[in-house]
């Protein structure tokens, strides 16, 4: 008994408390559409990053290196998530803002890989977006590490 309570512990741990899928099953966004309607507007990338929680690899996006005055924006539903005034180099491969725009996105637990973070989505449409740390400088301590195929950068 206690083997299984700890396998399905280490199961819960790796999928993560509410299984795999960018948006917990519970969760009602503004914009909802079907996987087939995902799966149209996105490249196998995007989806896999947006609708099923992936990762693009480091160092990969354009947008990691882009410093330009402007918007990032969703991928997904066109929101505006995070201002280039609150980007930085954080060093790790990742586009990394230390704050997100107001009412922007959504957070949850992630307790996949044997670790507990802090997932964060786009609160209109549910796309993964990245994941948030208290690693990033001040004024707010912290690093939101976003995948740049989650996003659009719009020059101001």
């Amino acid at each position: 008994m206690l083997r299984r309570k700890f396998l399905t512990g280490c199961c819960l741990a790796v999928m993560g408390a509410r299984g795999a899928g960018a948006a917990d099953q519970n969760e009602v966004f503004e914009i909802e559409r079907t996987d087939a309607e995902w799966r149209a507007d996105l490249n196998d990338l995007e989806y896999t990053v947006m609708r099923q929680e992936g990762t693009e690899r480091a160092g990969t996006s354009p947008l990691d290196k882009l410093y330009d005055a402007g918007m990032y924006h969703c991928r997904g539903c066109d929101l505006a998530l995070y201002s280039s005034e609150h980007k930085f180099d954080s060093g790790t491969g990742w586009p990394s803002f230390w704050q997100a725009m107001a009412n922007a996105i959504g957070t949850r637990e992630d307790r996949k890989f044997f670790m507990l973070r802090t997932e964060c989505h786009c609160r209109r449409c549910g796309s993964h977006l990245g994941h948030i740390f208290d690693d990033g400088p001040k004024p707010t301590g912290q690093r939101h590490c976003i995948n740049g195929v989650s996003l659009v950068f719009k020059a101001a």
